[in-house]
C-alpha cells in the first residue's frame, strides 16, 4: 500500500504519461538519464576521503539526498532507488577510464533526452510533467520502479483517450 502522498504524485505522473509508446520511450530513456546525471555529478570532486583517492562528489550528496527523500515516501521503492542510483557509480567510473569516455557520457545523455522528449512530442503530444513540477523529474524514475516491482500496476495507469 503506497502513502497517499506518494500515490498522488503517481496520479499526476501518469496523468502526463498516457500514451504506451511514451511510458515504454521513459522505460528506456529514464535509466540512462540517471545514469547520466550520477556520472556527470560525480565529475565535480569536493573532498578527498584520506590516502585513497576516493572523492566525496557532488553526485554523492545528491544520491544521499534523494535516496533519503525516497526513503520517506516508501521504504522497499526507496531501496530499489538505492540499489539501482548505486549501481550508477561503478559504471560511470568505468566510463571516466575510457579515453573518451566523458564523450559517450555527453552522447548517452543526448540520446536519451532526444528518446524522452520524443515519446512527448510525437506520442503522448503533451509537454513532459517536470516542466510544470520539477520535482516530477525525480518521481520519474521512482514511479516506473514501483511499474517494475508491482506496486504501482498498469492498471493504474490511466489510457489514452481514444479518437
Amino acid at each position: 500500500m503506497l502513502k497517499p502522498k506518494l500515490a498522488a504524485y503517481f496520479e499526476s505522473y501518469a496523468d502526463s504519461h498516457r500514451h504506451p509508446t511514451n511510458r515504454l520511450t521513459h522505460k528506456i530513456a529514464i535509466p540512462l538519464i540517471v545514469f547520466h546525471i550520477i556520472a556527470m555529478l560525480d565529475w565535480v570532486k569536493f573532498v578527498q576521503i584520506g590516502e585513497s583517492g576516493v572523492f566525496v562528489s557532488l553526485a554523492m550528496i545528491v544520491y544521499v539526498a534523494v535516496v533519503a527523500w525516497y526513503l520517506t515516501l516508501n521504504a522497499k521503492l526507496g531501496l530499489v532507488m538505492l540499489a539501482f542510483y548505486g549501481v550508477c557509480f561503478p559504471i560511470g567510473w568505468q566510463f571516466d577510464r575510457l579515453e573518451h569516455g566523458r564523450l559517450f557520457v555527453v552522447g548517452i545523455a543526448i540520446v536519451a533526452w532526444l528518446i524522452q522528449l520524443a515519446g512527448h512530442l510525437v506520442w503522448e503530444k503533451k509537454q513532459p510533467a517536470f516542466f510544470t513540477n520539477l520535482l516530477q523529474a525525480l518521481i520519474g524514475p521512482i514511479f516506473f520502479a514501483a511499474v517494475l516491482t508491482g506496486d504501482w500496476p498498469q492498471s493504474h495507469a490511466p489510457q489514452p483517450a481514444s479518437n
